[in-house]
């Protein structure tokens, strides 16, 4: 597995497993249990997902020794104020059934994430969380949290995927140090992803399926990214990816293919904001 070295020194995974809308524990678990056996070590998830109990659980059951893998959380909104902060790091960490949590994230850029952000921080230092980030924010969030606070986020976890590629915002964060995370690679098959003719043209050619072209495209992009699957075969499949590449031609073609638009929502869109910020889930809410 190809890794990279976050700015904290920490190595995580380059490739790696999301649960999001895996509302079935059962479900989950078998996912997560038949991603380790396929060689992920990587694991994403949320308290917002309500799944963490159940990847603890197969990460756990697993026989491999809990240092072999990188979990990742994130915290909600609703627990930025006041202690709630380092209750719901407690929580996760409870539901987990781990001692520490490799990266841990700020959701999303709303409400109060200064308080948020100083509670991971002390978290860090306390050892419970190895390396800490945001989500979703942009290069003016980032730049604010950065400039009031102590600790650089080590890595952004952004909506990254051929229709919407993020090229500015990901070049930021590279300037930054700040390494970028894809959710939702595949757009969630939106706009006939997996038929597109150009990806297509260039899977074919590699003997490789479109999703593998995809992943293998944002990998070299140096973009973590965390695809997600119930089905035994998709999962193995989206892990095989480390026998090729694309020629600088391919990435130009599928850079081509960029709509520079949210497959999901605005994060900057006010109404998109408040259907958030009260418990709705405007599209992909990762």
């Amino acid at each position: 597995m190809q890794t990279v070295k976050l700015n904290n020194g920490v190595t995580i995974p380059q490739l790696g497993f999301g649960v999001f809308q895996m509302d079935d524990l059962d479900e989950c678990y078998q996912a997560v249990t038949e991603a380790i056996k396929a060689g992920y070590r990587l694991f994403d998830t949320a308290a917002t997902y309500g799944n963490e109990a159940a990847v603890g659980r197969a990460i756990r059951e697993s026989g491999i020794p809990r240092d072999q893998f990188f979990v990742t959380s994130k915290m909600w909104i609703q627990d930025y104020q006041g202690t709630r902060p380092q209750k719901a790091i407690d929580q996760s960490l409870t539901e987990l059934g781990l001692d520490y949590i490799d990266l841990y994230l700020i959701h999303m850029p709303y409400g109060d994430v200064f308080n948020a952000w100083r509670a991971m921080e002390e978290s860090y230092q306390a050892g419970k969380l190895r390396a800490i980030g945001v989500s979703n924010f942009s290069p003016d969030q980032v730049t604010n949290l950065m400039l009031f606070n102590n600790i650089k986020p080590a890595i952004n976890q952004l909506e990254v995927n051929p229709w919407n590629q993020q090229q500015a915002n990901v070049l930021f964060n590279q300037r930054q140090n700040i390494q970028v995370e894809a959710w939702a690679p595949f757009a969630e098959g939106k706009n006939q992803i997996f038929t597109n003719k150009t990806l297509q043209q260039i899977a074919q050619g590699h003997h490789k399926t479109t999703g593998q072209v995809i992943l293998r495209w944002l990998m070299q992009r140096g973009i973590v990214v965390i695809p997600k699957s119930v089905h035994q075969k998709r999962i193995q499949e989206n892990i095989d990816v480390f026998d090729f590449s694309l020629s600088e031609t391919e990435m130009q073609l599928i850079t081509k293919l960029d709509q520079q638009t949210s497959q999901f929502f605005n994060p900057h869109d006010p109404e998109a904001i408040e259907t958030i910020v009260n418990g709705g889930r405007p599209g992909a809410n990762h």
